[in-house]
């Protein structure tokens, strides 16, 4: 650090000294100088400089001391540290070096303000050497007989500066070569250090403001050694169960130095060492037994050295070496155990023994077979039974009763003490009080309070709760005199159920469970929540328990939170062991979402979010309105159904009417050859007044046809195509037809008034013929084909004035005008049918159609009686011999004259509550 400031201050000088070729602003050579010349100063310390200039630059540049300015890394020093002491001279005064930097120099002013830099040097700010502290020295064996010693020493504080540290030693009457540190500065090595001799040894530091010496320290190196550590060593057996013993090698002959050693040793596996007592190795030896070792187990060993007297250090530990020790019989017996499961048989037990491997400091050895004997405490006579185990568990098949079983572990030495394990019948003896957990750190701590009675030990059981899979115990006994027990291997965030039972001398006692966790986390997933009813303002929400696995802890409460789509979320806590529960004042016909939270010790889990819709009525409220609905419809009908049952008549009459069976009608037969006369006297009139609805009688002669319009003859063509396009259908009156067809009357009434009046109009008609070119007119008798009933003075003859002679006045009427054909009423219907086709057509010269309606009645007189006989027929109808019509027939033999035709023939009429024929 020192050089690289000279070279500074040495290129600020030729700097300095540049000749100018400028006369009027160049400075010529060093026009000044600082003093001191490059200080190394104390840290902290006051300083002062001064600036000399020369005199020749006084004349030459017109420059004095007051034009002086001083400036430290180009920053200008404050002008109350500076100081003119005459024209020439100019100081500065710092006073705390620590604010102190590098370079420091002097500036003027000259020429119309130009800064010129006149010098400058290098300030070198820091510490003298504190005294060296806490030197040690140690010798350290290189070989067999080469030694090195190394000292170390604390340096003290940082000086800022270069500072030298050199490790200087001597006899008392030789001095040796200082020991010059490398690239560290508190510590050095000398080799070739000699034995028995004392040797003074100090540490001296030096720096540019001053130096320091440490303590002397003055020891024997034979007093500082540290040996090498044993060599060669090995562990051998003996004959004795627990005795191993160590050989080994020095590397220092006794005539050097007598050494005591160090022996450690360990199980396998173990962590921590145990050590021989330093006292039982102190003198000089290459061998050491060690006894009280544990059986069949194996050790590694370990060995260091020292001077004998104490004084100097421990060697290194050498290399481990292993030794097992020979076998031995077991020292206990296996812990024993049982599960009873009597669900196969009510009078057998299944016991199932299970015992734990003995430790390998209690096996002493291998293992080769366990022996189980039962024996029947309920029966002292029954021998016992023996089984030769490999494995450790097995299963037994008992009667129920007391039992008691022992179990023996044999190795190649010989056989354990017996475990014994009694089985009682029941287990009626007093449990464990106040069972508990608490973890610690990895482990499960399980406590309980001890039972009155003594206990001779304790067993606790544990398995892992879950869902998927059976609970698979595990288990460990503690002595009868502890209250608690670590269970270790115990995993975070499982459910474990513990079960304490105490063992007694002459029985067993009930045992105790708790749910434990070693720790709690939040749950793995939320309930997932669903509605399982929903009313118009209530909701039944259900969910299912998370599984164990999920649970992570133990479940303290659910929180159901549910809201409307832009309402306040309302949360509700939930016993954790409910699984349903009714959300209750509602919105009806509201969509509702709702979620769910289960919440342990160490969180809580949000489930999946359902939604649902409140009904828009509530229960009842559809009933009450339908069943009043209901009941008044079902009154209604009834009411409709009385009525109707009152009035049953005058709904039958008009909407299915009788209509007698025509085949059963005496009208077949009735054919007298003079009408009946009808007795119209006031007392039994037969056609009251009112009987009838409407009638209308037209009348044509046959020389009058041409004086009759085309529109008043329309009629007569409608019957005419009817008849050509309607044979082979019924008549109407007597059965089925023969080549006949049925025909519509054709009334004067208007279209409208027929249509609407069908049901209540009846169309019977009778037509008379007027004779031809002044011929004899032949009466016809034409049936109507209509389809209704007959009338009443055809069913009721009492209606009648004539009582019972009206039938048979008509058996007469039929007789004198058909008898003419009797004879030939073997005939084919048909044939007599043809014989009439052509005349009866050409002859058509009047037509009578009286329409009888239900609308309006008129009575009738003899002026209808008497253009009734005027009537005739333009086609005859014939009558088969089964009664059935189906053309109108002319009556040729003994045509009747004028005065002899009936003098009134009356349609058909209708009365109220029949038909009547005429």
């Amino acid at each position: 650090m020192f050089s690289r400031w000279n070279w500074v201050a040495c290129g600020f000088y030729l700097v300095l000294n540049i000749c100018s070729p400028d006369a009027s602003g160049g400075l010529v050579q060093s026009c000044g100088h600082i003093i001191p010349e490059s200080p190394v100063l104390a840290l902290g310390s006051n300083f002062t400089a001064l600036c000399i200039l020369n005199e020749s630059c006084l004349d030459f540049g017109n420059i004095y001391a007051s034009q002086i300015i001083w400036k430290i890394k180009n920053r200008v020093v404050p002008k109350e540290q500076y100081r003119e002491i005459n024209r020439t001279v100019s100081s500065v005064t710092f006073n705390d070096t620590s604010l102190l930097a590098t370079p420091l120099t002097c500036n003027i002013l000259a020429d119309g303000q130009i800064e010129q830099n006149i010098y400058g040097i290098t300030v070198t700010v820091g510490l003298a050497p504190e005294k060296p502290e806490n030197l040690s020295c140690i010798v350290h064996q290189m070989a067999r007989f080469t030694y090195d010693m190394t000292c170390t020493w604390n340096p003290g504080r940082h000086t800022f500066l270069d500072t030298q540290f050199r490790l200087r030693y001597s006899w008392p009457e030789e001095t040796f070569p200082d020991c010059i540190p490398k690239d560290v500065n508190n510590s050095c090595t000398i080799a070739d250090i000699q034995f028995f001799v004392n040797t003074e040894i100090w540490v001296e530091a030096a720096n540019a403001l001053g130096k320091a010496e440490s303590d002397p320290l003055v020891v024997d190196p034979v007093d500082i050694v540290k040996p090498l550590s044993p060599q060669n060593v090995s562990v051998s057996s003996g004959a004795l169960p627990n005795f191993l013993k160590l050989f080994w090698e020095n590397w220092i002959s006794d005539t050097v130095m007598t050494l005591k050693f160090n022996i450690r040793y360990k199980i396998v596996g173990d962590t921590d060492w145990m050590e021989v007592p330093l006292e039982d190795t102190a003198s000089p030896r290459t061998s050491f037994g060690i006894q009280g070792l544990r059986p069949y187990t194996k050790y590694v060993f370990s060995i260091r050295c020292m001077k004998e007297d104490g004084l100097g250090y421990w060697s290194d530990w050498s290399e481990e070496k292993t030794g097992i020790t020979a076998a031995d019989k077991p020292s206990k017996g296996p812990p024993i155990w049982r599960i009873i499961d009597a669900s196969h048989s009510p009078a057998f037990w299944t016991v199932h023994l299970m015992w734990k491997p003995l430790k390998p400091f209690e096996a002493n050895g291998v293992i080769l077979q366990y022996e189980v004997t039962v024996r029947d405490k309920s029966s002292l006579s029954s021998p016992p039974k023996k089984y030769n185990v490999t494995s450790t568990n097995h299963t037994l098949q008992l009667l129920i009763g007391t039992y008691e079983v022992t179990l023996i572990a044999r190795n190649s030495v010989g056989a354990s003490p017996p475990s014994v394990l009694l089985i009682p019948a029941n287990n009626s003896k007093g449990p464990v009080k106040n069972l508990r957990t608490l973890p610690k750190h990895d482990k499960l701590w399980v406590g309980w309070t001890a039972p009155n009675s003594y206990v001779l030990k304790y067993v606790i059981e544990w398995c892992l709760v879950s869902s998927s899979s059976d609970c698979i115990i595990e288990w460990q006994i503690a002595p009868g005199d502890v209250q608690g027990v670590d269970l270790k291997g115990i995993k975070p965030f499982k459910c474990y159920l513990i079960t304490v039972y105490p063992l007694y001398a002459d029985g067993q006692g009930s045992g105790q469970s708790v749910k434990a966790y070693l720790k709690q986390d939040r749950p793995s997933k939320g309930p997932t929540v669903q509605t399982k009813k929903v009313g118009k303002a209530e909701a039944v929400l259900t969910w299912n328990h998370l599984t164990v696995e999920e649970q992570n802890g133990f479940i303290r409460n659910y929180t159901i939170l549910y809201k409307t789509i832009d309402g306040n979320e309302t949360v509700v806590t939930v016993d954790p062991s409910k699984t349903e529960y009714t959300l209750s004042s509602l919105t009806s016909d509201t969509l509702y979402t709702v979620r769910m939270m289960a919440s342990t010790d160490n969180g809580s889990r949000t489930g999946p979010d359902f939604t649902f819709t409140t009904q828009k009525f509530g229960k009842g409220e559809i009933e009450a309105i339908v069943v009043p609905v209901c009941l008044a419809f079902l009154l209604i009908v009834l009411l409709g159904v009385l009525f109707c049952f009152n009035k049953r008549d005058l709904i039958k009459k008009h909407i299915w009417p009788i209509v007698p069976d025509p085949s059963k009608s005496n009208i077949a037969h009735w054919s007298p050859q003079v009408p009946a006369k009808h007795n119209f006297n006031s007392k039994d009139q037969m056609y009251p007044e009112g009987s009838f609805t409407d009638v209308s009688v037209v009348e044509i002669e046959a020389d009058d046809k041409k004086s009759f319009s085309e529109q008043d003859l329309k009629p007569f063509d409608l019957l005419k195509k009817e008849k050509s396009t309607s044979e082979g259908h019924s008549s109407g009156i007597g059965g089925s037809s023969c080549m006949s067809s049925p025909r519509q009357s054709v009334s004067d009434s208007d279209e409208g008034e027929t249509t609407q009046n069908t049901s209540s109009t009846v169309q019977y008609s009778t037509v008379v013929l007027n004779g031809y070119r002044d011929q004899t007119p032949v009466q016809v008798f034409s049936r109507s084909e209509s389809t209704q009933p007959l009338l009443d003075s055809e069913e009721r003859s009492e209606d009648h004035a004539g009582g019972a002679d009206i039938p048979a006045q008509r058996q007469q009427y039929f007789r004198q005008n058909g008898g003419q054909d009797e004879t030939n009423t073997d005939r084919p219907c048909f044939e007599r049918t043809k014989q009439i086709t052509h005349a009866n057509e050409g002859d058509l010269v009047g037509f009578v159609q009286l329409q009888i309606s239900g609308q309006s009645s008129q009575p009738l007189g003899l002026g209808m009686e008497k253009n009734t006989q005027e009537a005739a027929l333009s086609n005859v109808l014939q009558t088969c011999t089964e009664g059935q019509t189906v053309r109108p027939e002319t009556v040729e033999e003994n045509p009747l004259s004028v005065d002899e035709m009936p003098k009134s023939y009356l349609p058909q009429t209708v009365r109220q509550g029949g038909y009547m024929p005429q």
